[in-house]
């Protein structure tokens, strides 16, 4: 039988102790994501959310350096997971924060799911890496540690319309590019 879904290990994080997804109760739709690493996810506080304020303030009369670096300070992050999914062509994995993220972290997804398609598994890219993008809205840097649960993965099948032209293109990149403008 071939096989239908599920987790491996990337190349390099081979040897590192990478555990993959696994779901906590018989009942649980998703799958725990772990980060691969410690990380830091710096607060949007530290730097960027007064510069915004400054520059509504000010009615955007910053210069481009100046906006630049503010972009910067408030952008997201990508924690690396150490893993990849391979699903059906058929299926997708989405990514959903875990619940205690906000509350007890200050952590978010900031585009509310991430969803990674069948092709972007062994991708040119990155190899199909999972990784999960995060913000921090609480005051201080938050650290992570390697093997702290982050995400969870929910594989789902998805439909088509009748009239559906799509998908006549390959995958041409990693993380956040179906390649596709």
């Amino acid at each position: 039988m071939s096989k239908q879904r599920g987790f491996e290990i990337v190349e390099k994080y081979q040897d590192k102790n990478i555990n993959l997804p696994v779901r906590q109760t018989k009942k649980a739709a998703g799958y725990d994501i772990e980060s691969a690493e410690d990380f830091v996810v710096p607060s949007i506080w530290k730097f960027g959310v007064l510069n915004v304020i400054k520059f509504l303030l000010t009615k955007g009369k910053m210069d481009d350096a100046k906006v630049e670096e503010v972009q910067k300070a408030i952008k997201p992050v990508l924690v690396p997971t150490g893993v990849k999914a391979y699903m059906q062509d058929d299926e997708v994995l989405i990514i959903a924060s875990r619940s205690s993220n906000p509350l007890k972290r200050g952590l978010s997804i900031p585009n509310g799911i991430g969803v990674v398609d069948a092709d972007y598994y062994n991708n040119d890219g990155n190899e199909g890496e999972l990784f999960i993008q995060l913000i921090n809205f609480f005051p201080k840097d938050f650290h992570i540690k390697k093997g702290d649960r982050l995400a969870q993965g929910i594989f789902i099948k998805y439909l088509t319309t009748d009239d559906d032209i799509g998908g006549l293109k390959e995958r041409q990149g990693g993380f956040g590019s179906s390649g596709v403008k």
